[in-house]
């Protein structure tokens, strides 16, 4: 039987109300831009005096700007609305190889990018990090920064806003909110690099209109998240789309997290890396030492046997657990990132061939490649400082 918590249900307020107001404005110009306040009233349902005042607030708190005229038939040339570019976000895209950092506008265009190799220990790399935040909260000190996105290979405990699970990150459960956030003085929001990027490609990119995604992210290991009736699954405990960890073959490889057989350990970048060495070693060839996966691409590219025939085993254990995936959750399409997706020609006919063969699909599932590859992890983190301004549900064709 179905139990509704009453507790947990929001009080039907003005204040609530005019809460709710702002978030619908701003989804508007945000998905419309530049709009005008007639527009603005005429998609919203709202009375034109509402909108004006809501877009006063905006404008003076330096989220909105006016921008051009637009240009009417006849009557008053209405002035048009966008978001204030010049409002800036911190991102930082934690890897267990390298840290990424980027300065964001809230478009999800960046004006600064660099990355620092990641350090083996938490508080380490935290201080790593501060030491390259200090220098770029002092430039333009007069276009101001909302906050700091963090993804990350792992999940985190929403509770304590702790790091509890990256095994590919060889870190204990640490808390890097608490000291990133007393050290600068801005609001740290951390998520899971999957969940990441399915809320930037929600929020910045094709699928806005999509209410059941799920989104996997292929590097050292395998990401997934869920996307159900527009909102982001994160389970009881913040654990829910792990299924990178799910076994796919009990008496495989050691995966980091403990158990064999992972579908991680046979469908990852690292996956495609190993199984090249194999065959190098029987095959008597010489391996390079460390060898990237972007360099096995190119070699695939340019002809190497091996290094297809890697990518081909990749590109067959990858396919397993999309069906896994389709049987499961029946999303309406699924969304891929990573280095991989530079290799799509080769990937795609394999997993389509997989989902075809699920037989109880119902409807055809888009299978998307992101479009800004590896950029989509730092635009998930630009969505994750705005969602306490944009929606408290994933927004999904400009509604709050």
């Amino acid at each position: 039987m179905l139990r509704i918590d009453l507790s947990d249900l929001p009080v039907a307020s003005s204040e609530t109300a005019r809460h709710l107001n702002r978030r619908v404005i701003l989804n508007l110009i945000r998905d419309k831009q530049p709009i005008s306040r007639a527009d603005l009233a005429r998609l919203s349902g709202l009375q034109r005096s509402t909108v004006s005042l809501i877009t006063e607030e905006l404008i003076e708190g330096r989220w909105v700007v006016e921008g051009t005229t637009g240009r009417l038939p006849r009557g008053r040339r209405p002035t048009l609305l966008l978001l204030n570019q010049r409002r800036r976000i911190i991102c930082i895209d934690i890897r267990p190889k390298r840290t990424f950092i980027a300065i964001s506008d809230v478009n999800g265009v960046f004006s600064f990018q660099e990355s620092i190799p990641t350090a083996a220990d938490p508080d380490r790399a935290v201080r790593q990090l501060l030491a390259r935040l200090r220098p770029l909260l002092k430039t333009r000190t007069e276009d101001p920064f909302e906050g700091i996105g963090i993804s990350l290979p792992g999940r985190v405990d929403y509770t304590t806003q702790q790091l509890i699970f990256a095994p590919n990150l060889k870190w204990p459960a640490v808390d890097l909110k608490t000291p990133i956030e007393r050290e600068t003085g801005l609001e740290v929001a951390l998520e899971n690099a999957a969940n990441a990027c399915a809320l930037a490609e929600i929020w910045f990119d094709r699928s806005n209109t999509i209410r059941n995604l799920v989104t996997i992210t292929v590097s050292e290991g395998i990401g997934t998240a869920i996307v159900a009736d527009g909102r982001l699954v994160r389970g009881a405990n913040g654990m829910a789309g792990e299924l990178g960890h799910f076994p796919l073959d009990p008496e495989g490889p050691q995966c980091a997290c403990g158990n064999r057989g992972c579908w991680e350990i046979l469908a990852s970048d690292q996956a495609a890396l190993r199984y090249y060495f194999e065959s190098a070693a029987r095959s008597s060839r010489q391996r390079a030492p460390e060898l990237e996966f972007n360099a096995l691409l190119s070699m695939a590219d340019q002809g190497d046997t091996l290094a297809a025939k890697a990518l081909d085993k990749m590109a067959v254990q990858l396919a397993r657990g999309v069906r896994m995936i389709v049987a499961g959750l029946d999303p309406e399409a699924i969304l891929f990132v990573g280095e991989f997706t530079a290799a799509w020609g080769r990937f795609e006919p394999r997993i389509k061939a997989e989902v075809q063969a699920q037989k109880i699909a119902a409807l055809p599932i888009a299978l998307i490649p992101a479009r800004d590859g590896e950029l989509t992890r730092l635009r998930g983190s630009v969505a994750l400082v705005l969602y306490k301004h944009f929606g408290v549900s994933l927004p999904v064709s400009g509604t709050a």
